[in-house]
């Protein structure tokens, strides 16, 4: 936490963007080619604070959506701060509180205040979360391809440029045939899969099946609501279950390490609130025991540099998904990109998120804007 004077906030400019993909990424949800997302910025006192939005279009993956993240911004979110002296993100966490879910629309507007403080008091946004590490494991999580050759050679691809981990994204009928013709080919990569919960317990048996992979683990193979469900499976497989979607709170996290529903923990800055309940879920994890890791909602630079951030505390001990910005967009918003080296992402060392935004590319992507002032 940041000990600073209580800091006035006078604009907020809350941008839709839209960024072509390199390639369609396919999951059990749908297939994009294009990312669209709010960008938030928080003005004030000489400074400009940045968050990222990551809510899509539909409401798949959240309930939240980029029409409803911004009608509650505008409307809820955004009045709190505009024009009051904040002392704190905290303070903003407490005022928002009575706002019940929302949580990536409260994401945005949190990290856009953890920047513009750390910015405020000249330190980097990982060393003001308590992380200490100068440079982060990351893996690559990879759509469904159509077949398990064009599988394997995806794999190949992203593993000769390094990556410490590969994720395979499944779904019932794309599954054991792809993981099987991935171990042949590479029998000692750090291999995952994750479903989205596109099955069912009914289904046990092909999860079952997917023990003979030697998976370092299986994520949210089950509905995200039920917890029971995944305790049940978790006594089922040797194949150790990760949690994404079902994790929006810390009271999620200590429920599902109680009943046994997974083993580690996938942290998502924009499913669960912000940073501050991220790190709350961290500090619970790691005293049980369950190693936590950085999820990717395929951000641009600002999400990607917060990713960062919150991945250089000590319990995000597993390769995350912040690959390099390379592999997704032509050109990213900010300086430097940030890239891996050898699985390898430096941890930006200048104040904030430490990445300095490119206007001429922002106003290229920018699709409409709104200024909001105090």
């Amino acid at each position: 936490m940041i000990d600073n004077r209580p800091m006035r906030v006078e604009l907020a400019v809350l941008r839709h963007v839209e960024m072509p993909l390199k390639f369609r990424f396919r999951t059990s949800f749908g297939e994009t080619s294009v990312k669209k997302f709010l960008l938030l910025e928080l003005r004030g006192e000489g400074l400009s604070g940045w968050g990222e939005c990551v809510a899509e279009e539909g409401p798949f993956y959240s309930p939240e959506t980029i029409s409803t993240a911004s009608s509650i911004l505008t409307s809820f979110l955004l009045p709190l701060v505009l024009g009051k002296s904040i002392s704190s993100p905290e303070e903003f966490e407490r005022l928002a509180s009575r706002i019940r879910g929302n949580r990536m629309a409260k994401a945005a507007v949190e990290c856009a205040l953890r920047d513009f403080f750390a910015k405020a008091a000249g330190v980097p946004l990982g060393r003001s979360l308590g992380g200490s590490r100068e440079k982060i494991e990351v893996g690559v999580s990879l759509g469904i391809s159509p077949t398990p050759k064009e599988t394997v050679e995806n794999v190949r691809k992203h593993v000769a440029q390094g990556y410490r981990r590969i994720k395979l994204k499944i779904e019932p009928g794309s599954d054991h045939d792809r993981l099987s013709a991935v171990r042949d080919a590479f029998p000692d990569i750090t291999l995952t899969v994750d479903a989205n919960a596109a099955y069912t317990l009914a289904q046990a048996e092909a999860l079952r099946a997917l023990d003979a992979f030697r998976l370092d683990y299986m994520e949210q193979p089950l509905h995200h609501e039920d917890l029971v469900a995944h305790a049940e499976l978790a006594r089922m497989l040797k194949t150790p279950i990760c949690l994404d979607e079902s994790i929006r709170s810390l009271a999620d996290a200590k429920a599902a390490i109680h009943l046994g529903a997974c083993q580690v923990i996938n942290v998502k800055i924009g499913r669960v609130g912000g940073h501050g309940e991220a790190v709350r879920i961290h500090d619970a994890a790691r005293a049980a025991g369950v190693p936590v890791w950085c999820g990717g909602m395929l951000e641009a630079g600002i999400g990607r540099a917060h990713n960062v951030a919150i991945a250089s505390l000590p319990g995000f001990s597993k390769p995350g998904d912040t690959s390099s910005s390379s592999r997704y967009f032509e050109e990213d918003i900010v300086a430097p990109a940030l890239e891996a080296a050898d699985g390898l992402m430096p941890v930006p060392k200048g104040p904030g998120i430490g990445v300095a935004i490119r206007p001429d590319v922002l106003s290229r992507v920018t699709t409409g804007i709104q200024e909001l002032r105090a």
